[in-house]
């Protein structure tokens, strides 16, 4: 099999692949951080379902999408300036004060602050994107936020909890997900984008509460389904606790197919690492029409994190087509 290092693909530059990239928190954040090394024309679509912290806040008293993922997703895509590293910076900056803005990030208040100057989560976005100088745009999922339900089943007690930030920490597993509202109406450039991507990217990230969305809103699941663009699929480096913490890394796959049995996938990156059975992922990940991709893409510290330069060389081969046979081979980068 072939591949490339990380030096190999740098010198080669851009794919010129145009990408989408679906998630929220620092799932979607890594996989920008390693799309950004490899193509300039690069859409984040982020969900919209945070409720708590300083995001959680701001939605409840302004009556506005949460912030947190798309200022994250922003951050992720600054470009390696003065300029923009220092307004990355500012972006991410908790404000530490004895008063209400106590725990508030800059940068969901700068992004409420245009939201309610512009009255328009996309354009207010865009203008976002233009100071900070991104390399790509960042997409709210939907244009209301959305409150996510799961039933969860904890050691036979069966209970439902309302709430990403609940659900989040919620002791049991996740048996079911719902969003609300079931339909929520999504911006015409989201579907758009998907429509003409040449790849679309899912994970990593919280299972349940980042990357399933995207399968719950009807608008989205239909373009995914119906695009021409190639999709990928980057599983996490750890179970989550509460969500994933009895789940094999082919459960992961297997829950995505349940979500969206119509949806066909064309690779499955994984580090084998954190991989428990590859037989399995590649029996699972064969049931959506995608071969896996073996690759080391965790940090050299060995932290559940993804190097974005090892990542990028992992998604860079898939996309120029470089994997060749994949089946059950085994790739690994030095």
């Amino acid at each position: 099999m072939t591949y490339l290092d990380a030096a190999g693909w740098t010198q080669r530059g851009e794919s010129g692949q145009t990408v989408v990239a679906l998630g929220g928190g620092h799932g979607l954040s890594a996989t920008l951080r390693a799309l950004r090394h490899i193509t300039r024309s690069l859409t984040a679509i982020v969900t919209v379902a945070d409720d708590g912290g300083s995001s959680g806040r701001l939605r409840t008293e302004m009556d506005i999408l949460p912030p947190g993922d798309l200022r994250m997703a922003l951050a992720s895509l600054c470009e390696d300036t003065e300029w923009g590293l220092t307004w990355r910076d500012v972006m991410q900056l908790r404000l530490k004060t004895a008063g209400p803005l106590d725990g508030h990030a800059l940068g969901n208040l700068l992004i409420a602050g245009l939201w309610q100057l512009l009255d328009d989560p996309v354009e207010g976005l865009e203008w976002v994107a233009r100071l900070l100088g991104a390399n790509g745009r960042v997409l709210p999922m939907a244009n209301d936020p959305i409150n996510i339900e799961a039933d969860l089943d904890d050691n036979g007690r069966l209970y439902t909890v309302s709430g990403q930030s609940k659900v989040a920490v919620a002791p049991g597993m996740v048996r079911q997900v719902r969003i609300e509202p079931a339909e929520p109406e999504v911006a015409g450039v989201v579907t758009e984008a998907i429509a003409q991507a040449d790849w679309v990217v899912l994970g990593p990230g919280s299972w349940y509460t980042s990357v399933i969305p995207h399968m719950l809103v009807p608008d989205i699941h239909r373009a995914l389904v119906t695009t021409d663009a190639h999709r990928a699929l980057i599983l996490n480096l750890s179970r989550q606790r509460g969500e994933t913490d009895k789940m094999t890394t082919g459960d992961h796959v297997r829950v995505l197919r349940q979500y969206a049995p119509d949806l066909k996938l064309d690779v499955v990156i994984a580090d084998p690492t954190a991989t428990d059975d590859i037989d399995d992922l590649i029996q699972a990940s064969e049931e959506l029409g995608a071969r896996v991709v073996l690759r080391q893409v965790r940090t050299g510290d060995g932290a559940a994190h993804h190097d974005p330069l090892r990542l990028a060389a992992a998604l860079r081969d898939a996309f120029d087509g470089f994997l060749g046979e994949v089946g059950r081979t085994e790739s690994w980068l030095p």
